[in-house]
Formats: C-alpha cells, structure tokens, sequence
C-alpha cells in the first residue's frame, strides 16, 4: 500500500534564486526519494503583473509564460517551456502532479465598457444601497498579446456578476453588475456577510452558458498540453457549486479519467460548513481541514495549556477521513499574509507528526518547512518587516517514515492532555513497517502501548534521534515508549 503525501510546492514571497519551475525539474527526483507523492502547483497562467505576480489575480487563462503581455512572456515561475519539462521531469518519477485552477475571478482587462451597476454595502452584498445607474469599468478581456490562439473568446460585461473599481468615477466599492442573468448575486455556499459571492477583481458569471462552455474548453485544453493527474479549486465558498460539478463531471467523462481533486473552503469557525460542502458538492473532491489547521495554531499558542487529547475534536479529518488534505500552514497564512496564522515554530515538528504518521487524511507538506523562506514585506502597521522561516528538522525522516512504516492497525491513546501517542502495527506488504509516536506539549511523556504480538521481541528506536535509547517490546506486543519535553518521538524497528 503507498501512502500519499503531498507538497505545497511554493509560498507567497517566493524568490529563490532558480525560478520554480527549474527548481521543480531539478528537485523532482529528490522529491521521490523522500517519499513526495503529489505535487501542488501555483498557478502557472499569466496575471496582472506578469512575471511579477503569485497567479490568483489571473488575466489569461491560456497563457502559460507563452505571449507577451502585462509586460514579460514568463510568468513569475518561469516559461511554458519551463513548466512543461517541470511536469515532465515529476512525471518520470511518478509523482502527481496538482494543477492550481482560479474560477473565481479575472483581473487586468484589455478594455472599458459602460456597465449598469448597483453599489452593494459591503459589509452585507445582499443588500443594494442605489438604483441601478451606469458606469466604465474594465471588463473586456481580448488577449491582445495571443491574438485569438488556443481560443478566440472575449470576455465582456455579460461575462461577470460584479466589479470593484469603477474607472470614470475613480471608485472602489463593490458594484453588483446588472444583466440578463439576475439583478442579484449568484447563489454560493457561504452566506458571510450576507451573500460571499464577490471576492475581488471581477467576479465571473457563472449563469451565462457561454462562460461555462469557455471553461470546459479551457479544461481540456490545460489537460491535453499539460496531462496533470489533479487539480486543487480555488476560493470554492465564492462560487456556484453546481458549476464546479458540472466542470469536474465533463474533465472525468471527457478524458475517462478520475482526477485527484482538492478544493479550498477556507473555513475556521464551524467543521460542519466543511462537512456541509463535502454534502454539497456529493464527494466529489477532497477538501483541506482549514479546522485542524486552526487547531494547530491554538496548541501553538497555548503551549501545555492546550488539551492535546482534542486536537482532532471539530475537524474534517475526524468525520471525513478520506475526504480531507491535511496540513500545517499555507500560502494564505503564513506571516505577513492576510489570514496569518503560522503554527508556532516549537509545535510544527508535533503536528507534522500528527498528519504524516497517522492512517486518517493525506498530508500537504508546506514548501518552507522543507527549504525554509526569507522575505520582506509590509506588517500591519505599514512597516518593512524581515520574515525568515526555518525548515521543519528532520522533515524529510518523517516523510520517508510515512511511505516506509506507517501501515496497518492503528490503535490510539489519546488519553492525556498533555501527552498522546498511538502505533501502527505494519503490513504484510510493507516490509519493516511497524512505527509508535508519542508527543508532549508539556513535560517528557511515555506511553504504555501494544504494537501486536508480531512485533514481541523486536527493538524500536527512534527514527528522529532524539533519543538513543532503545525499546524492546514484550512477548504480549507491548512497549513503554517516550519522548523529550515539548517535542515528539517517533520510533521504528532498528535496523538489523
């Protein structure tokens, strides 16, 4: 059996030196050697700043670092040559690869339109605060760098349900735009602030049929010039859920093939919005555990005064096990970003345990906590502030220990606030699997556990090394196990 784990291959301030796509193509068999099985991509389509942008304020869809325009040919990551060789090269190590798709919105129009709009109250988008009166806005999309290859669809007014910037009144606000289609916001699965429909730049129309076919075609296209395994959905509480059905039903019956899906609703203050949309969307996609994330951040804040006993209570890894990516921080709330919330450095080595060691969930591994990251950017007080993010140690033994030992029956001891463990058993199929953990948030802890009587007599240690001694299960296939004060252990079967 091969246990899946995933990387989150990129973080916002990405500025290495090799562009990410060289970086992917030199890597990918170092990848496979720890034991990465999937790998999560940015978007690699042009946006509004050119080779100068993350790529969820997407302008062309088509254009993958191809055409000039919005001032470079590349992307940020690099050419569509780059990125095709990077494919390429973790295709020929078997890895997945995980393509980053933004429906959401489109930013950088090529040309002003007069659109009739209402100004929507912000803080509540059901609610209209004018009559319907005109204004010029930027919602013509014609490419003009591709010049109608690959496709010749233009983008209009009739395109997109909401806008916020109108360009003759030099305004931001939100303005719900009027159409054929409704005088009102679509119907989205996230009722924050009233309808959360609009996010940002221009909000697509999923209403009008001709987007939806443009979609499907850009679909096929993405997949017959790139053959990525997957797909992870962007900001998927903004949009049509019937949509998102209908586009991943056509890519699975056009290409006879069931792509790995992953989609973000990021939710941090009620599971069951999670669990809702796994009902919602009929299990269609997998779904990142924003929740066990947000627990992750508490223990790390909390130290010792979290309870370490509920740290799956009230996350989509407890109810939906096979249906929930797992993982630390992302892009979104690493330190600077908008969602900040960066799991603190002494508990990360703790959680990852908790996600790469355990039978439930696939893991995400977040791109700095293998190469660590340095970056400037604004704080909240408008400040420069210097981030440097160090990797996770000893990252890569976890990793390898997921694909290696974590087989088989799982038996958990859950049963201290401060001090939890459980083992895995092994598998027939896996030769020398077999693994305990055992982590603190408080003092050094040791649990009593069964690793199986076909484990009577052998000898553990401890795969991270912090601890050089040795643990013999006995003839009834139980061990003491321990580990250090606030730190984790994690032990296998000593090598023969």
């Amino acid at each position: 059996m091969i246990n899946q784990t995933l990387v989150q291959y990129f973080h916002w301030y990405y500025n290495d030196e090799l562009k990410l796509w060289k970086k992917v193509s030199a890597e990918a068999k170092t990848l496979k050697e720890i034991g990465i099985t999937g790998v999560w991509l940015p978007p690699a389509y042009k946006s509004t700043e050119g080779d100068n942008s993350v790529g969820y304020d997407c302008y062309d869809l088509y254009d993958l670092g191809e055409f000039d325009q919005k001032n470079s040919v590349p992307t940020k990551y690099g050419t569509k040559e780059e990125y095709l060789q990077a494919i390429k090269n973790l295709h020929e190590q078997q890895i997945m690869v995980i393509a980053d798709v933004v429906f959401n919105h489109k930013a950088g129009a090529d040309e002003l339109e007069k659109v009739p709009v209402k100004r929507v109250n912000t803080d509540n988008r059901s609610e209209f605060t004018s009559d319907t009166f005109e204004i010029e806005a930027w919602t013509k999309f014609t490419f003009p760098g591709r010049k109608g290859k690959y496709s010749e669809f233009i983008w209009d007014k009739s395109c997109f349900s909401g806008i916020d910037w109108a360009e003759d009144l030099q305004e931001t606000a939100i303005f719900s735009i009027q159409n054929e289609y409704g005088d009102g916001w679509e119907d989205v699965p996230s009722d924050e602030m009233g309808n959360y429909d609009y996010l940002m730049f221009n909000d697509i129309e999923f209403r009008n049929e001709a987007v939806r076919e443009e979609l499907k075609r850009w679909g096929e296209w993405y997949h017959e010039t790139c053959g990525m395994g997957g797909f992870r959905l962007d900001a998927v509480k903004h949009i049509s859920p019937r949509y998102l059905k209908e586009w991943l039903d056509h890519m699975k019956a056009k290409f006879d093939k069931d792509f790995f899906i992953v989609a973000e609703n990021w939710i941090l203050d009620d599971v069951n919005k999670l669990r809702s949309y796994v009902d919602l969307t009929e299990r269609r996609m997998q779904l990142f555990d924003s929740m066990l994330h947000h627990n992750f951040y508490q223990a790390g804040q909390q130290g010792d005064g979290y309870d370490m006993s509920k740290i799956f209570v009230d996350t989509l890894v407890e109810s939906h096990p096979q249906l929930s990516v797992t993982f630390i921080d992302n892009h979104d709330s690493q330190p600077l970003q908008s969602l900040e919330a960066y799991v603190d450095f002494w508990f990360r080595p703790l959680a990852y345990a908790l996600i790469l060691l355990r039978e439930q969930g696939i893991p995400c591994i977040f791109y700095p906590d293998l190469y660590g990251a340095k970056y400037i950017d604004k704080d909240t007080e408008g400040n420069d502030a210097d981030v440097e993010l160090i990797g996770v140690p000893q990252l890569d033994v976890m990793i390898r220990t997921r694909r290696d030992a974590a087989h088989g029956l799982q038996r958990e001891y859950f049963d201290h606030p401060n001090c939890i463990g459980w083992t895995r058993e092994g598998s027939a199929e896996n030769e020398n699997s077999g693994v305990a953990v055992v982590l603190s948030n408080g003092e050094e802890g040791t649990k009593h556990m069964e690793m199986g009587g076909g484990h009577a007599g052998k000898t553990f240690v401890d795969a991270l090394g912090y601890s050089a001694e040795e643990v013999t299960v006995n003839e009834d296939g139980w061990a003491d196990f321990f580990c250090a004060a606030g730190s984790v252990s994690i032990w296998i079967l000593k090598a023969e």
